[in-house]
């Protein structure tokens, strides 16, 4: 359909059209050989996010597997919600751990601390909260549950670039969190991640995150090199590191964009149910809940709306699948649709989207 309203798209001007082909021209596209971006990238979104180091990878994924490859989670249990994307529990496999899911916050579906609480055992060995939607989980109850249970706090922050909690930015306040920089994030590139590590241990955990990020190769100099543990090949490369130094610079533009196409949701949208406003969000996306997943997104569809499920509860997938029952979760599940809430979007685009929510929602 013509002039179909996407759900997602990234904000692409000709900085970064320069910048990419500049890039091209250079034919020094990884970062190993490169012009310096990907390194550039990693001390600009450390010092915006006031965190003590960052680590740049290739994916959210990356990020997620590397950062728990730190916390020796093997045979041991990680506590992490069911709402979220495959790669928070993928990443606790990864590195030989037992994913234990947990319910969630009705009102902002993050992750619920009492319940975290309730599901801490002696095999327990990390916390893996989401941001989800970039409304910050409750860290200061969760790292509190952390610091009495000598836990590991992994936050997956793949939503929240630019979100705060308590006035700081989402990525100062656990020792490992985890961003997402995929096309559809409100910092997009072709395919990035990252790394921010905060706290006593964090040079320290950067060196090890610099080797496992490169095959474990370490202690290189010049053309020699040698290979001290079993790594990935997680590198950023020099086109995303180039077109994420220049989102980095309209991402709070970008947020202030998506905060006020949330306000209007909050404040025009009738449905019983929808993601509350909060100035400290980033607003990666905006959930409703409809009476028919089905039913809405066709109708949308047909009205030259995307829309789209975020997500599916992880523990209900086939690979997944136990005798886990988290009652909100799965209703919450069955009645979720995600509208699109990106910085594209016109005052018209916008009215629309409200109009056929209200037609079609209930």
């Amino acid at each position: 359909m013509k002039n179909k309203i996407k759900l997602f798209d990234p904000v692409v001007e000709k900085e970064e059209e320069k910048i990419v082909s500049k890039v091209l021209k250079s034919h020094f596209w990884a970062s190993g050989t490169g012009m310096g971006n990907v390194l550039e990238f990693e001390k600009k979104f450390n010092n915006y996010i006031d965190s003590d180091e960052c680590v740049a990878v290739n994916s959210g994924t990356a990020a997620l597997h590397l950062a728990a490859s730190l916390a020796d989670i093997k045979n041991k249990e990680v506590i992490l919600p069911s709402m979220s994307f495959v790669s928070t529990a993928h990443t606790v496999l990864y590195n030989g751990g037992k994913p234990v899911f947990v319910d969630v916050d009705p009102e902002t579906l993050c992750i619920d601390p009492k319940l975290i609480k309730k599901a801490i055992t002696s095999k327990t060995r990390a916390i893996l909260p989401v941001h989800f939607g970039g409304m910050a989980a409750n860290i200061n109850e969760i790292k509190l549950l952390c610091e009495t249970n000598e836990l590991v706090l992994i936050e997956d922050a793949a939503h929240a670039s630019g979100a705060t909690y308590n006035g700081k930015k989402i990525g100062t306040h656990g020792d490992l969190i985890c961003f997402s920089f995929h096309p559809v994030k409100n910092l997009a590139m072709p395919s990035g991640g990252a790394i921010t590590l905060n706290g006593k241990d964090s040079k320290k955990e950067k060196s090890i995150l610099n080797s496992l990020r490169w095959c474990g190769i370490s202690n290189r100099k010049n053309v020699t090199y040698d290979i001290s543990r079993l790594g990935w090949n997680y590198y950023m490369n020099e086109f995303s590191a180039a077109i994420g130094l220049t989102q980095l610079k309209k991402l709070d533009r970008v947020n202030r964009k998506r905060k006020s196409i949330a306000r209007m949701y909050s404040n025009k949208i009738q449905v019983e149910k929808k993601m509350p406003f909060n100035n400290e969000c980033s607003y990666h996306l905006y959930w409703i809940l409809v009476q028919n997943q089905n039913s809405f997104i066709k109708k949308m569809a047909e009205n030259g709306v995307e829309t789209g499920i975020h997500y599916r509860p992880i523990h209900t997938m086939s690979f997944y699948k136990s005798s886990t029952k988290l009652p909100i979760t799965e209703q919450i599940g069955k009645h979720i649709v995600t509208i699109p809430i990106h910085p594209n979007l016109t005052e018209d685009n916008v009215d629309k989207i409200i109009r056929l929510t209200n037609r079609f929602a209930w």
